[in-house]
């Protein structure tokens, strides 16, 4: 998780009056939907049902107040029954998650995604953006810099953002680069993402050929496999293990990755298994940082309520149009005509047009078809 200190850590622990919710007088036990989108992979987490232990699991999330911190220097807040959500998976060495290597100064965005809901909520698009994207960064105050302001600049990675002003810094990247909106925010980090995937039961997937990689801890033969947690992750921060070892076969995995968990979720019965309903959703509650407008139960199972529907053959995933940078090919430069066809479609609330990733090579590689849901 993020290391700001966020207005979360203020709030009441008890919400409205009462305390927990009485049972239904019905045999039949309502259940509250939560889902976070999220990665390290996205990640995004499956309707889980809640029905108890509601205060228990509220005090479990962060949130951050991006409205408060951003103020009015935002793209104009469309009503169009469409929402955009900013993913982010934190890169954080910290705590639990230092066995994954050193600080190189403050934590980063290791995974970015746009998800665009279509209005219906019945489909959605996903714009993964890489890590190592050059990009003019805007000026952002700086996380826990007593009131110190960063210039940003142009060539900036865009996962520094992230790692100079927090959450805030990095919508508000994200909204400068695409002239849109965020809805929502919600970060996912290491420690969180594994203890998710093991409370689920691990989850299915197939490898077309075998990935090794010793730095995100990942050795799989080819064929199949429940991931644990701990290989969840490795799956999902692979650089190494296929493809050319760029950030854009990573993003090729984690868009794979997050198919088979939804469709995982959505083939387990948890509302027969009140325990696992419970596990699962605390340990949802307990992974992600949302922006303050998703930062209880009831708001965010709400929230989930609305993407219930969608299933992994309604997304469609892309990666933002980019090229290698001819001066450093550890870096990609955004290719900027097709970028701008992507944000038009989305705030259009269209489908992305498939010219626009044409001249892109965030998707030309293999590494997407290594990795298949059982």
């Amino acid at each position: 998780m993020t290391d700001e200190s966020s207005p979360a850590d203020a709030k009441p622990k008890h919400r409205g009056k009462g305390g927990r919710r009485r049972k239904p007088r019905s045999k039949r036990k309502k259940a509250l939907v939560i889902t976070a989108w999220s990665a390290a992979a996205v990640v995004v987490l499956g309707g889980t049902g809640l029905g108890y232990v509601y205060f228990k699991l509220n005090g479990n999330i962060k949130g951050v107040d991006i409205n408060a911190a951003l103020g009015t220097d935002r793209p104009e807040n469309i009503d169009n029954g469409s929402q955009d959500i900013l993913v982010l998976g934190s890169d954080s060495r910290s705590g639990k998650n230092a066995k994954y290597g050193k600080d190189e100064g403050a934590a980063r965005s290791d995974t970015a995604m746009i998800v665009h809901v279509y209005k219906g909520h019945k489909k959605a698009s996903v714009v993964s953006i890489p890590r190592d994207t050059l990009i003019t960064r805007p000026e952002c105050a700086v996380k826990d810099g007593d009131g110190k302001v960063d210039p940003g600049g142009q060539r900036q990675m865009f996962n520094t953002a992230y790692e100079v002003g927090g959450p805030a810094c990095a919508v508000k990247t994200v909204e400068k680069m695409s002239g849109i909106r965020m809805d929502h925010y919600v970060e996912v980090d290491f420690t969180g993402f594994k203890k998710l995937i093991d409370t689920l039961g691990g989850v299915d997937i197939t490898t077309k050929q075998p990935i090794k990689d010793k730095d995100s801890h990942l050795d799989l033969p080819a064929g199949s496999h429940t991931l644990n947690g701990e290989q969840a992750l490795g799956l999902v921060r692979t650089r190494h293990g296929v493809g050319d070892g760029s950030d854009l076969g990573r993003i090729q995995l984690q868009q794979a990755f997050i198919k088979a968990l939804m469709n995982q979720v959505k083939d387990i019965n948890l509302f027969g298994n009140p325990k696992k309903l419970y596990d699962l959703a605390d340990s949802a509650t307990s992974a992600i940082t949302t922006d303050s407008e998703l930062d209880t139960v009831k708001d965010l199972a709400g929230f989930a309520n609305g993407l219930k529907g969608i299933g992994s053959g309604d997304m469609k995933m892309v990666t933002l149009p980019i090229q290698y940078d001819p001066a450093d090919r550890n870096r990609v430069l955004p290719l900027e005509e097709a970028g701008q066809q992507v944000w038009d479609a989305l705030k259009a609330d269209k489908p992305i047009p498939k010219s626009a990733t044409d001249k892109s090579a965030g998707d030309k590689g293999s590494a997407g078809k290594v990795v298949t849901s059982d």
